[in-house]
């Protein structure tokens, strides 16, 4: 089930380009955007939060930096550092960058959550990592511009991104997921919200504009994140950041219906990599799991 709902959140995530194409197309900016995503995610959370939730939303305060990190660090950070590829480079190639996020993951994994790296989980990041190049160097055909300062750009997206999984895992050992999505985003809107205050530019746009400033709140937002967050419980983090590689999938094929990219042989080579790389690491997971029944089974 935990499986299930990475990749249901990643499926989500890759429709996000649809939302910040048109945003930009109102005139929005990349800050703007992100504070639009942030702001709106609250709003459609604060009611679930004070009628159901009251009792969740209680922490210590010396806590608080665990959700600068999911709020400033990651949200805030690698959605800026995606939107800002996205609006220089194409989607697919924004997209790729951004999915170089596991290697980070692993990193990180290892030094502050002190996860195993297995040979399997190496051999996983390392497809990972090729299929994301191999799509990424596909890309500049695609329609989008080369540059080096969209290629680091986008590097800082998978950055941010993977520090979400970091923080999240060490914050789930003290709050639900719930919570964590809450002032994940609260935390993003105190911030963001005097320092970018969209609503000027909104209140001259059509009804259609809001409509996607709500769904860009909602779909690849809340829901998203509260499938993500919830899914980390029940596997590790560099096995959720491998999973959550199937979002290029999505955001490549919307490319193609929606925006009219071309997809190239080296990128259906590329996501043939990417797919292993995902079966590789849920094999991985599968027998993991029977292992310890297994060792349970013999202990009892």
């Amino acid at each position: 089930m935990a499986q299930i709902m990475i990749v249901l959140a990643a499926l989500l995530w890759g429709a996000i380009s649809v939302f910040v194409k048109k945003l930009s197309f109102y005139g929005f900016s990349e800050m703007e955007i992100v504070t639009i995503r942030v702001v709106s995610a609250l709003v459609w959370i604060l009611p679930i939060a004070f009628i159901r939730k009251r009792k969740q939303l209680t922490i210590r305060m010396r806590h608080i930096w665990l959700f600068i990190g999911t709020g400033l660090c990651s949200i805030v950070f690698f959605n800026w550092a995606y939107f800002k590829a996205m609006n220089i480079m194409s989607i697919s190639l924004a997209v790729m960058l951004l999915y170089t996020a596991p290697a980070f993951v692993a990193i990180f994994s290892t030094i502050f959550l002190k996860e195993i790296l297995t040979k399997k989980k190496v051999i996983a990041y390392l497809t990972t990592v090729a299929g994301c190049t191999i799509i990424a160097l596909a890309g500049k055909e695609t329609g989008g511009n080369w540059s080096a300062l969209g290629f680091m750009i986008g590097l800082c997206s998978g950055l941010g991104y993977a520090l979400y999984t970091i923080f999240g895992k060490i914050a789930l050992k003290v709050y639900d997921s719930f919570t964590i999505t809450f002032y994940t985003f609260f935390v993003s809107s105190f911030t963001l919200l005097p320092l970018f205050p969209f609503w000027k530019k909104a209140t001259a746009l059509p009804l259609e504009a809001w409509g996607y400033m709500a769904g860009l709140g909602l779909l690849p937002t809340v829901i998203a994140y509260l499938l993500y967050t919830y899914g980390l419980k029940g596997i590790d983090g560099s096995t959720a950041s491998i999973l959550a590689t199937v979002e290029p999938m999505s955001a490549v094929i919307i490319g193609i219906t929606i925006y009219h990219e071309k997809l190239l042989i080296e990128q259906m080579i590329g996501a043939v990599f990417i797919l292993s790389s995902i079966m590789i690491i849920s094999e991985w997971s599968k027998r993991k799991k029977t292992a310890n029944l297994n060792s349970s089974i013999e202990l009892d």
